[in-house]
């Protein structure tokens, strides 16, 4: 397949720049694409980014049948903002969503037994006239499936995925409501099935047992597995008469450390004699847990038995050879629950954790994987972020005019702000455009990013640091009044990009020219 690229590039404070199309193949049915995301994980989280401790055999044949990534980016330091950059094709100082912020704590209490929940969850909304993943691909005749955590609206909203472009939806709409890993409820929405909105789907399993404290461990009904179910369950009905478009975003490892106490969970019992306990916090949904390593680890694993259940599938039904399979992080790793970074060097020797901008909050990893299309065992160091991803789906699917004709011309600026890496995945560097920069701001820390080649800007409460990660990976040593010109540089680059959004203010370093 060859591909052909737009030569001019337009400003990217207009709608990003335009990337290249790929040639749809004539004989073949479009690609398939699927997205597996997970929650929380490290950069170093997984055996093939150097991984001590914990299994993850599926994932690492992953790799080595396709391409990892040392240099990818999330969109934010945090879950609903870097989601919404991949959905949205935009960074985080022009998407609506920039945080977490919820709407669940205002609405009115109902009851499942006698755990008190609420009547309406969620979090803000994607911005309903600004086009987002799933629509695109289903406008191209794809089936689209999404699994696992939605965070892009609350219940009822605008902004849900029967309203986006899913055809099949099940799992959590609120991403408070997935720190429960033996929840209340989940939602669920099926177009074939003649659903009119998403809907409660009751844990009948697991209403009868409190939310937290000892009971809690007497519930059956475990979310990850469910979703995986039903995520496998939509895969097996895909066939090659019509392209398929399946977003896995599993909430493993995530806190709170809980899972069925089975096989998997005693291996690392045995393996981590010594671990940890942590006591629980109930106000975040986190219960109280024993084995803290043994489970988090338990945790990684399952997940790569998730995968390796889905490549099997994709082998199986013969489509691995059309079918695009992308795994990755939604942002660095956490500490909630009583998960202890620390032990498992989970941040591949980066500075930094989730809700953090420096590397190991925003670097994560990255495999792809499209036997015949992506080179086998190959490692590459391209700079790119989630916002990226649109633009190369686009080309995966073959729309040749992407963005022009996904741009909203009611809205006086329609923001695209990525660059396709398909050239990339298909192993032609001399196509591939790069970034000058790449940009991520964070209300909730107060925290703004900008990486330009390897010099890398940290704003925190408004004040600059600056670092070379060429030679300090780690974000050690700040630079910043060796090199004012450089810090002058990038503080306009952020007033280039950064628009206003109330609900997620934050501090702007000071323009000195």
């Amino acid at each position: 397949m060859t591909s052909t690229f737009v030569k001019t590039l337009l400003p990217l404070t207009a709608f990003g720049c335009v990337q290249g199309n790929a040639a749809t193949p004539k004989k073949q049915q479009r690609p398939n694409i699927i997205y597996i995301m997970c929650d929380d994980m490290g950069y170093g989280d997984l055996g093939c980014y150097g991984q001590q401790y914990i299994l993850t055999p599926n994932i690492d044949r992953m790799a080595k049948e396709g391409m990892r990534f040392t240099q990818a980016y999330a969109g934010a330091p945090v879950s609903a903002p870097s989601r919404a950059c991949f959905m949205t094709g935009q960074h985080s100082g022009h998407t609506e969503v920039r945080g977490n912020k919820e709407y669940w704590p205002t609405s009115k209490p109902i009851y499942y037994g006698k755990n008190r929940d609420f009547s309406v969850v969620g979090q803000h909304p994607y911005d309903p006239e600004h086009v987002i993943l799933p629509e695109i691909m289903k406008e191209q005749g794809y089936r689209t499936g999404m699994f696992g955590k939605w965070a892009g609206g609350f219940e009822g909203s605008a902004s849900t995925p029967d309203k986006r472009g899913v055809d099949d939806f099940y799992g959590y709409i609120c991403q408070f409501q997935a720190h429960l890993y033996y929840p209340n409820f989940l939602n669920e929405y099926s177009k074939e099935r003649g659903d009119s909105a998403v809907r409660r789907v009751v844990m009948q399993n697991n209403i009868d047992y409190p939310m937290f404290g000892k009971q809690y461990a007497q519930r059956k009904d475990y979310s990850a597995d469910l979703i995986h179910q039903h995520a496998m369950n939509w895969l097996k009905r895909q066939s090659k008469d019509k392209p398929f478009f399946g977003v896995f975003t599993y909430t493993l490892p995530h806190a709170e450390l809980a899972q069925p106490n089975d096989s998997l969970l005693a291996f690392y019992k045995k393996k981590f004699f010594e671990d940890k306990t942590w006591g629980g916090q109930e106000a975040s949904r986190y219960n109280a847990v024993v084995h803290t390593h043994a489970q988090f680890a338990a945790m990684i694993s399952r997940l790569d038995a998730y995968v390796g259940e889905v490549l099997h599938i994709l082998d199986e039904q013969e489509l691995a050879e059309n079918t695009l399979v992308i795994f990755t992080s939604d942002n660095g790793p956490h500490e909630e629950g009583g998960a202890d970074p620390e032990f498992f060097n989970r941040d591949g020797k980066l500075r930094g954790l989730k809700r953090q901008c420096y590397e190991g909050g925003i670097r994560i990893p990255f495999i792809a994987r499209w036997k015949g299309r992506i080179q086998a065992n190959a490692t590459n160091n391209l700079p790119f972020a989630f916002y990226d991803l649109m633009p190369t789906f686009c080309d995966v699917a073959g729309v040749h005019n992407f963005p022009k004709r996904y741009i909203n011309k009611k809205k006086t600026i329609d923001y695209f702000d990525g660059i396709s890496i398909f050239p990339t995945l298909i192993n032609d560097e001399k196509a591939q455009k790069k970034h000058t920069y790449l940009y991520w701001e964070f209300a909730e820390t107060d925290q703004i990013a900008v990486r330009m080649d390897d010099w890398k800007l940290i704003v925190i409460r408004g004040v600059p640091h600056l670092y070379n990660l060429a030679t300090d990976l780690h974000e050690d040593k700040d630079i910043a009044k060796e090199h004012p010109e450089i810090v002058d540089k990038m503080i306009n680059i952020i007033y280039q990009e950064h628009i206003d959004n109330p609900l997620f203010p934050i501090t702007l370093p000071i323009k000195r020219k």
